[in-house]
């Protein structure tokens, strides 16, 4: 069930909620049919991803999402975890630290935590720096942790 991502009416607050998190997305499965998608979309064909009956007998007892899968959800759980009222376009302008310290099995159910770290006013709008902790549901440990850089501006303003 979809929750209502959190609304924040002006890119300017965003300034005094360092530290703070912005928002947790919806759930999303990731299913061997996305996996494959992902896998013709980037012509990463590994067994441990494509090919259930070998990877049955592997170190992870079934297939499992590409790390590049994962990270490529990070729009979609931004999405559902919070927005900007006065924000017209936002942009992907990099990654650090990214981490995949657990990897995703096939049927498992991905959501993400959104906590600002940065922020930097640009011409026209801001640069976000946004520590991203994507959870497994049932696991302790993450799918992924990163710092999403982004920049968000004003309708008009890029």
């Amino acid at each position: 069930m979809a929750h209502e991502p959190t609304r924040i009416a002006r890119l300017s607050e965003l300034q005094s909620r360092l530290g703070e998190e912005l928002g947790v997305s919806d759930w999303i499965v990731v299913d061997q049919s996305r996996i494959d998608l992902f896998a013709q979309a980037t012509g990463d064909h590994q067994w441990i991803h494509v090919d259930p009956a070998r990877a049955a007998s592997g170190p992870f007892g079934g297939t499992v999402a590409h790390g590049f899968l994962t990270l490529s959800l990070l729009p979609e759980f931004a999405q559902s975890a919070f927005g900007i009222d006065d924000v017209g376009m936002g942009i992907n302008y990099g990654l650090d630290r990214v981490r995949f310290p657990n990897p995703v099995r096939c049927g498992s159910r991905l959501r993400a935590r959104f906590r600002l770290l940065e922020f930097r006013p640009i011409e026209g709008g801001a640069q976000l720096h946004l520590e991203v902790t994507v959870e497994i549901e049932g696991s302790d440990k993450p799918a992924c942790v990163a710092v999403s850089v982004t920049r968000r501006f004003a309708p008009g303003s890029a």
